[in-house]
């Protein structure tokens, strides 16, 4: 009788098909991108949360990270070439958007891939919808400037929750409106938090009243009760996207930590880490409610303002990006992949990777 025992040989990769056949893949997908939030602003903002008594949740999270952000053309990447890299996996020249460097051959966004195996997708920001890094998500262009061009892919992606400031080039002479558009492809636009949260249409976006600045909401320290947060979209994205019952993927930015950085604002820097990590915050919630099913990705597309700690406290030492690596936090499901030293390009396989025997 022949002897039933397993070959040691063949034991680690049994148990590594057992371990990675059994293990639950994410359902909900959550990717934070704070834009020019990189490890000076970082430490600044640690410090400063201490002295308040604040707490900044994702720098607790369990996976920590660093993320290299060269573009294919410049050791100091653009945003439009960052998020090129961060949600299609190849580098881009500096402007561009979506498109590999030949100015030609299209690239296909995580958010579009995954929205093809059945999952919801948002996509928020602080700034406007068109700006950089949301565009990244759904759109193409060989320059990031092409804000009506951009806008008007949006309808075409069929993503359910799309929030933001507004559009900066919404009707443009002798061109259809950005808004008819939307109305043509049955988005619902809302432009307050509870009438976005009683629309039934499955398809909607949220921007601010008319009057409002559509460049960007205010920065959190100048808010009042009429301006919505990063917190309160985060919410708001979850409930809708969440209403089908299906598994979703929810691309939030922190926008205006670039903004302010470029500006050399310190105390408007802070608050909108600080807003970021309440948006985080948010997700985190819902986490705690679905822990086998939920990852949570927090990073940054690039660092602005080269901040630097002294005695004399902050120092901004450009008002311009730089090629420094950023830093990455996650929990979750497959968090696990996000740790240790990576390039940009690599996030897109490992979401992928983590949802591969998903099906929704």
């Amino acid at each position: 009788m022949k002897s039933s025992k397993i070959p040691f040989t063949l034991l680690p990769f049994i148990l590594f098909t057992f371990f990675s056949c059994t293990k639950q893949p994410p359902k909900y997908i959550f990717y934070f991108i704070g834009d020019g939030f990189g490890i000076g602003a970082l430490t600044y903002s640690e410090i400063v949360a201490k002295e308040k008594g604040d707490t900044l949740c994702f720098s607790q999270f369990p996976v920590t990270g660093l993320v290299t952000t060269h573009s294919a053309n410049n050791l100091v990447t653009c945003s439009s070439a960052a998020v090129t890299a961060l949600a299609c996996g190849e580098k881009t020249n500096n402007n561009m958007l979506g498109v590999a460097t030949d100015s030609i051959r299209v690239l296909t966004p995580v958010s579009a891939i995954l929205h093809q195996k059945g999952f919801q997708v948002g996509i928020a920001t602080s700034v406007s919808i068109d700006h950089a890094t949301p565009a990244g998500f759904y759109a193409h262009a060989t320059s990031r400037k092409g804000y009506y061009g951009i806008a008007q892919q949006l309808p075409v992606s069929g993503f359910e929750f799309f929030a933001g400031s507004g559009f900066l080039e919404p009707e443009p002479k002798d061109s259809l409106s950005i808004f008819a558009l939307l109305a043509k492809n049955n988005y619902t636009l809302s432009t307050s938090l509870s009438q976005c949260s009683s629309s039934k249409s499955f398809k909607n976006i949220l921007t601010q009243p008319e009057g409002k600045d559509v460049n960007q909401l205010p920065y959190s320290i100048n808010k009042d009760k009429t301006d919505f947060t990063l917190a309160q979209i985060t919410r708001l994205g979850i409930e809708k996207l969440g209403s089908q019952k299906k598994p979703f993927f929810f691309m939030i930015e922190g926008g205006l930590i670039d903004w302010a950085s470029h500006d050399s604002l310190s105390y408007e820097l802070y608050g909108e880490v600080k807003e970021f990590s309440d948006a985080i915050e948010v997700a985190l919630q819902f986490y705690k409610q679905h822990p086998k099913e939920t990852l949570i990705v927090v990073t940054a597309d690039h660092e602005t303002g080269g901040i630097f700690i002294s005695q004399e406290g902050i120092r901004f030492t450009t008002d311009e990006h730089t090629g420094n690596i950023v830093p990455v936090f996650a929990i979750g499901a497959s968090a696990e992949r996000f740790s240790g030293l990576f390039d940009n390009t690599e996030f897109v396989g490992k979401f992928l990777w983590s949802v591969r025997e998903s099906n929704p």
